[in-house]
């Protein structure tokens, strides 16, 4: 049976369908469920293997990116996501959706998460809104997501808030060095970024473009993997250049999956 994906929808939500599209072609079966079914009990976490937080403005990004969505999963649904995230079925969170993540407190690390957020992600250190193409390099065997990957992966962002910052420099360190890192900006050639934009669009600390938990089964980032999953959406196809598709994340992902 292939793994079933829960695609969470918050008012504000639009990359829902996107995310859908990518679990179908790496082989789950998704299914898109606003959270006040969940709420309602009309949809039972457990019956899931997956679970996903898609991009969009929840909530219109009041109180900030992803904001309100947190506030929601910490005062709503902080069981039945501390489960779903102990059970060690896999978790992503794109975009809004990692943002969310962050702020909740589930990423970096769910152990340490207190009233003073370890990190956050604010405004883009250039000062707008960035919609382009950008490259990662996949550089953790810690996370079940990247996990295997060796080649470089180019998708799209679409963000105002996507600075990765924390109050503790050498915390930013040892992210690295545990492997929760998991995926970084990078110059087209795949070396990193080296905090030079446009390669690094937001100014995020050491170019991380993707972090996971200490377990390595909750990923979230800001590029959008879902974006490209087919040869044709990257803008150099026609020149036979594409390069990198998102789909290998949504790959490693269903197929952890489908232990569970």
């Amino acid at each position: 049976m292939p793994p079933k994906a829960l695609i969470l929808f918050a008012p504000g939500t639009n990359r829902d369908l996107d995310a859908a599209r990518a679990l179908e072609q790496a082989g789950a079966v998704p299914e898109v469920v606003p959270l006040n079914r969940l709420r309602r009990g009309e949809r039972r976490w457990q019956d899931y293997q997956m679970l996903v937080l898609p991009g969009g403005f929840s909530y219109a990004d009041a109180l900030g990116a992803g904001k309100l969505l947190a506030l929601e999963l910490q005062h709503d649904f902080a069981g039945p996501m501390a489960e779903f995230v102990a059970s060690g079925k896999p978790v992503i969170g794109i975009c809004n959706g990692f943002q969310a993540l962050v702020k909740s407190g589930l990423l970096p690390d769910p152990a340490r998460a207190s009233a003073e957020a370890q990190a956050t992600l604010t405004f883009n250190a250039c000062g707008h809104f960035e919609c382009r193409w950008v490259t990662l390099l996949p550089v953790s065997q810690t996370c079940i997501w990247t996990r295997g990957l060796n080649e470089p992966i180019d998708c799209p962002v679409a963000h105002g808030e996507g600075n990765l910052q924390a109050r503790d420099p050498h915390w930013v360190d040892a992210l690295v060095a545990s492997g929760q890192a998991a995926l970084l900006y990078a110059a087209p050639d795949g070396r990193p970024a080296q905090g030079v934009y446009p390669y690094n669009p937001n100014g995020s600390a050491a170019d991380i473009a993707g972090l996971c938990n200490p377990a390595g089964n909750v990923l979230g980032l800001m590029p959008h993997p879902e974006d490209h999953i087919f040869a044709e959406q990257h803008p150099l196809w026609t020149r036979g250049l594409a390069r990198g598709s998102g789909l290998a994340l949504f790959r490693n992902g269903v197929a952890y999956a489908g232990q569970f």
